[in-house]
């Protein structure tokens, strides 16, 4: 009798944790499927129509895109040296250097760049729902009316960074080195030589995760361990020919969470890993 306790409290403990992880996607704008809220969602609510699979629209568990930067990656790539980046508009505060776009922010693109339509995925929903791979159009799914997507279900306006034209040369630039390349380290010490470059160096941690060296500024619940409340910065190669330099990146999933839509005021930003409340996620990095 314990035994069958402590397994129905385990089972218990499971399915609270399994409903826990779903109620934040499921509430968020990233849900578009026929079960969403948010602004942009299908719906139609048959097999033909639409569908209530919600992952589906990123992720998919088999055949997925082998070439993405995000795992088990449900949508064709877009081409990252076709985008015009912040570098191009030659600001003179720039001090790191700047990588065509790549790395998790090309799997963000895949959708915000206006130029693919949402449903266009490499795998439909359902059985035997194998598709071309993920050209222009969608699967011809009914939009919402009134959110921020065309009729063929491509994103328009500002959450089509560039609105179709990839042009990224007014937004917060990605692929940039972390305080203007001044971070060196290895395994689980870091050295920062760039405070005079105003940015946050006594929370930046880094820390050798499966052979591979991860970067991030501890902001999070749990000291000293990346999680979902850090400034992520992914490692990417800011060397010249024959002479690699790691260092962490700033890209887009640096300051957003894909999966969860905090508000800590009724005026924050979907998807922030930090509250824009007082400038918060700004000032996570920059000292200013």
């Amino acid at each position: 009798m314990k035994k069958i306790f402590k397994q129905t409290l385990l089972f218990a403990a499971l399915a609270a944790i399994a409903g826990g992880a779903a109620a934040q996607i499921t509430s968020t704008p990233h849900n578009l499927s026929s079960g969403g809220t948010g602004a942009n969602h299908v719906t139609g609510t048959t097999a033909e129509t639409g569908t209530t699979q919600i992952c589906v629209f990123c992720h998919t568990p088999h055949g997925a895109d082998t070439t993405a930067p995000a795992p088990l990656w449900n949508k064709a790539l877009p081409a990252g040296a076709d985008f015009k980046t912040y570098d191009d508009i030659k600001s003179s505060t720039i001090d790191g250097k700047i990588l065509a776009v790549g790395s998790v922010s090309l799997a963000c693109l895949s959708c915000h760049d206006g130029t693919q339509a949402m449903d266009n995925i490499i795998n439909a929903p359902g059985s035997g729902g194998l598709t071309t791979g993920g050209g222009v159009n969608g699967l011809n799914y009914t939009w919402t009316t009134g959110g921020s997507v065309s009729t063929t279900g491509q994103l328009t306006g500002v959450a089509a960074l560039g609105d179709g034209s990839k042009d990224l040369s007014n937004d917060h630039p990605i692929g940039i080195q972390y305080c203007g390349g001044g971070v060196t380290g290895a395994a689980d010490a870091v050295t920062a030589n760039c405070a005079d470059l105003d940015f946050r160096t006594t929370e930046l941690r880094t820390k050798s995760i499966n052979g591979q060296q991860a970067f991030w500024v501890d902001l999070g619940t749990a000291a000293n361990q990346r999680d979902k409340g850090d400034i992520i910065l992914y490692t990417r190669d800011f060397g010249t020919a024959g002479t690699p330099a790691v260092g962490p990146s700033v890209e887009c999933a640096s300051c957003h969470d894909p999966h969860s839509s905090k508000t800590t005021t009724s005026s924050d930003v979907n998807f922030m890993r930090v509250t824009t409340a007082g400038s918060a996620i700004c000032l996570a990095c920059h000292v200013k």
